[in-house]
C-alpha cells in the first residue's frame, strides 16, 4: 500500500492553503442553519463551491439535495455523502458564529460535514492526475428526519448519475478531535418514531369522577413502556425506547380530552424491532382499556430509519487505510451504535458496499488531558462519565473548528482515494 499512501499524502498537502477558507465556510453555515427539507441557503452555497471546483454540479435532488460529479477516467464511481440539514434546537453555546436563526441549530454536526466534504473535493480535483475514475459527490438533506436519502434515490440520483462501486460516509461524535472509528457489520440501529394520541373525556379539575383523564392514562403507559426492554428484550440482545415528548392540558384545573406521547424507539434486528413495536401497542391499548377510555389511541409513525450495515470487508480496508494516514493508536472499533443514520439507503439502492465513520471533533481537555489516545481507552473502557461531555443533539455541541476540519478532511480525502483507481 506504500504507492497509495504516498498518493494519499501528495493531495492531503493541499490542505494547509485551504483550511482558514473552510473554517470560514463552516462558521458561515453554522450560523445560518436550516432545518430539514429547507436547506436552501445552504444548498445555494454548497453548489456554487463545487461549481467554482470544476465538479458538474445539480441542484434540487430529492428537495433540496445537490449532487457534485467529477469524471477523470475510466475507473470506480466513489460515492461521497455529506448531509446539511439541522436541528429544532436554540443554541446555548455561546460562541461567536452560534446560529442566528432562533430554535434552529447544527447540533449534529452536519455543517462539519458539508465543509469536510468540500474540502476533499477540492483536493481531489487538484490530485486528479494521481487517480481515475468518477467522484460522486451528494449533498443530502433531510438526514434528520430519516427522508432526505430515499427522497435522492426515489428522484433518480443513480439513473441520472450512475451507481456507484462504494458509498463512503463520515460523522462527528463527541470524541477527543484526532481520532477516526469505524466498526463492520451491524454499524446503527434502526430508527421508529412514533406519535401516540391516548383519548380521554375532559372536564373541571375539581370532578374528576366525571372524567376520563388522559394525563394519567399517559402518565401510567410511560411507566409501562419501559418494561420493554428491561423485561421483554434479551440480555444478549439491545433496544432502546424512549419518551420524548408528552403533552396535554392548557391549565391546572382542566382535565384535557387527549394525551400526545412521542417515542423514539431503537433496534438492530427485524426481529427486535417486530417484537419491541408489538409490545409498544399492546401496552398503549391495554392503559386505554384500564382506564376505561372510550376511544382507541391513535398511532401514527413520525420517522423511521433504516439498519446500517456497513461492508465488513470494505470497512476493514478503508480503516487500515485511516491507520496508515492517522497512525493505528487513533483508529478504533466504536461498536454498533444506538444512533441511526439513513446514508445506508444509498448503498442499498445501488447495490453497493457501504462505509460509514465517525471523527472525533471535541476539545481533548473537555475530558481533562491532551493525550486523545489515553482517552480513546478511558471512553471504550467506560472510565469516562460521558454525562458531562456535550454530545450530538445538545444545545453545547460545539465541534472545535481546527483540527476538526484537517482530520475530516484528510478522512474524507483518505477514503476516496483507497478506493479510486490509480493512473
Amino acid at each position: 500500500m506504500m504507492s497509495d499512501v504516498t498518493a494519499i499524502n501528495s493531495a492531503l498537502a493541499g490542505l494547509d492553503a485551504i483550511r482558514s477558507d473552510l473554517a470560514d465556510f463552516y462558521r458561515d453555515l453554522h450560523t445560518h442553519p436550516e432545518l430539514s427539507g429547507a436547506e436552501h441557503r445552504t444548498a445555494d452555497e454548497v453548489a456554487k463551491r463545487a461549481t467554482a471546483l470544476g465538479y458538474q454540479v445539480t441542484t434540487g435532488v430529492g428537495g433540496t439535495g445537490v449532487v457534485a460529479v467529477l469524471a477523470n477516467g475510466t475507473g470506480p464511481t466513489v460515492l461521497l455523502r455529506a448531509d446539511f440539514d439541522a436541528l429544532p434546537i436554540r443554541e446555548a453555546t455561546g460562541l461567536p458564529y452560534a446560529s442566528q436563526a432562533d430554535l434552529v441549530m447544527h447540533a449534529c454536526g452536519h455543517d462539519m460535514h458539508a465543509t469536510c466534504l468540500l474540502g476533499a473535493l477540492k483536493l481531489l480535483a487538484d490530485a486528479r492526475h494521481s487517480w481515475s475514475g468518477t467522484v460522486l459527490a451528494v449533498f443530502q438533506p433531510a438526514e434528520e428526519t430519516g427522508r432526505g436519502a430515499q427522497a435522492m434515490v426515489d428522484d433518480g440520483l443513480f439513473d441520472r448519475f450512475g451507481k456507484p462501486d462504494i458509498v463512503l460516509a463520515q460523522h462527528t461524535a463527541p470524541f477527543p478531535v484526532g481520532v477516526v472509528g469505524g466498526h463492520g457489520g451491524t454499524a446503527a440501529a434502526a430508527t421508529d418514531a412514533l406519535r401516540i394520541i391516548m383519548h380521554g373525556h375532559g372536564g373541571h379539575g375539581s370532578r374528576p369522577e366525571v372524567t376520563i383523564d388522559p394525563v394519567v392514562m399517559a402518565a401510567a403507559t410511560v411507566m409501562r413502556l419501559q418494561t420493554i426492554v428491561s423485561r421483554e428484550v434479551a440480555a444478549d440482545d439491545a433496544a432502546v425506547v424512549t419518551v420524548g415528548m408528552m403533552r396535554a392540558g392548557t391549565k391546572d384545573n382542566i382535565i384535557p380530552d387527549d394525551a400526545e406521547l412521542r417515542l423514539n424507539i431503537r433496534t438492530f434486528t427485524p426481529e427486535t424491532r417486530a417484537k419491541v413495536l408489538a409490545a409498544v401497542d399492546r401496552i398503549v391499548q391495554a392503559e386505554a382499556a384500564a382506564a376505561g377510555a372510550e376511544w382507541k389511541p391513535d398511532t401514527t409513525v413520525i420517522d423511521a430509519f433504516p439498519v446500517l450495515v456497513n461492508d465488513i470487508d470494505a470497512t476493514r480496508r478503508t480503516m487500515a487505510a485511516f491507520g496508515e494516514i492517522f497512525g493505528p493508536d487513533k483508529v478504533f472499533d466504536p461498536g454498533r451504535l444506538t444512533g441511526s443514520e439513513d446514508v445506508g439507503t444509498f448503498a442499498t439502492a445501488a447495490g453497493a458496499p457501504i462505509c460509514f465513520w465517525l471523527f472525533g471533533v471535541l476539545d481533548p481537555e473537555l475530558f481533562g488531558s491532551t493525550d486523545v489516545v489515553e482517552i480513546l481507552h478511558d471512553i471504550m473502557t467506560g472510565q469516562v462519565d460521558l454525562k458531562t461531555i456535550p454530545g450530538p443533539h445538545t444545545a453545547t455541541y460545539a465541534p472545535v473548528i481546527d483540527p476538526s476540519i484537517t482530520i475530516g478532511v484528510t478522512a474524507m480525502t483518505t477514503a476516496a482515494l483507497t478506493w479510486l483507481g490509480t493512473r
